[in-house]
């Protein structure tokens, strides 16, 4: 069983960057594959950024390449999104994900309860 919260979320400008933290209960935590999903108002979740379990493999969706960064730090238990050069469009709520497999997909087993991103133009 893996217990995640999310925080950092909040109101922002365009260009304004913010850093979410993902925290895992667990002595596992390692063993997890992670991910950062959101989802805007009417439209479905979707693949922000996912990272293995020792930090070797990373992937991030098109939309974010460049200007978020996904990294953890296993001792702490937390993963992390750097997100810079906020646009208007990465308003949304963002959750984290943990799974025993690295999926890029929504399809993962534990998630965490949310936290709000709103960019202003």
């Amino acid at each position: 069983q893996v217990q995640l919260v999310e925080s950092g979320g909040g109101l922002v400008q365009a260009g304004a960057s913010l850093r979410l933290s993902c925290a895992a209960s667990g002595r596992t935590f390692s063993t997890y594959s992670m991910g950062w999903f959101r989802q805007a108002p009417g439209k479905e979740r979707e693949f922000v950024a996912a990272i293995s379990g020792n930090g070797a493999r990373i992937y991030y969706a098109d939309s974010v390449k460049g200007r978020f960064t996904i990294s953890r730090d296993n001792a702490k238990n937390t993963m992390y999104l750097q997100m810079n050069s906020l646009k208007p469009e990465d308003t949304a709520v963002y959750y984290c994900a943990a799974d025993q497999l690295l999926r890029l997909a929504v399809n993962y087993h534990y998630w965490g309860q949310g936290t709000q991103v709103t960019v202003s133009s």
